[in-house]
């Protein structure tokens, strides 16, 4: 199975904001940048995070995508919508210290972000769809491209990941 994540487009009010599962809509503006680069996507099936900024690109690709909550981003507890710079620093730093188990926010860990990401997967290839388009997060990509041997294991937390840029993986076996 052929899967193509796609970010979001930009998000308003994000700005310097720690923003994750907080719903913030996508920027009118990059949200027409994304639908024009998206465009060679459209017929294919689609699966979105339910967060709005992904559900716009997503109904702009097809007309009924499917919401999986398994695509949404990490969940940054009470720092959600917090401006970074307002995190305490000895929070952030025991984050820093260690990002795979630290739950941010007393929110979600990576740890347990990559087992979502593996059981959404396993859901996805039980679809056995050829190929399908997924709206996410940067957060979800980089765990997913890293899953899949397309990131080293050093960068599968601070790669960028670009809006309006497909990332292709192959899902030959659940994860």
């Amino acid at each position: 199975m052929e899967l193509i994540l796609l970010r979001h487009p930009r998000a308003c009010g994000a700005g310097g904001r720690c923003y994750g599962r907080l719903d913030l809509a996508a920027d009118a503006a990059a949200l027409r940048h994304s639908i024009a680069h998206s465009a060679g996507l459209r017929g294919l099936p689609v699966f979105t995070s339910p967060a709005r900024r992904c559900r716009a690109l997503a109904r702009a690709l097809h007309p009924a995508p499917v919401i999986l909550p398994g695509l949404a981003e990490l969940d940054f507890g009470r720092w959600e919508g917090c401006l970074w710079d307002d995190i305490p620093r000895d929070e952030i730093d025991a984050w820093a210290a260690d990002p795979w188990n630290y739950r941010p926010g007393g929110g979600e860990s990576a740890l347990a972000m990559t087992e979502r990401w593996r059981a959404t997967a396993r859901q996805l290839y039980a679809s056995r769809l050829p190929k399908a388009v997924l709206v996410t997060h940067a957060g979800l990509i980089r765990l997913a491209l890293g899953d899949a041997g397309l990131l080293p294991p050093e960068h599968r937390l601070d790669a960028p990941i670009a809006h309006d840029t497909p990332y292709r993986l192959e899902l030959s076996c659940p994860p």
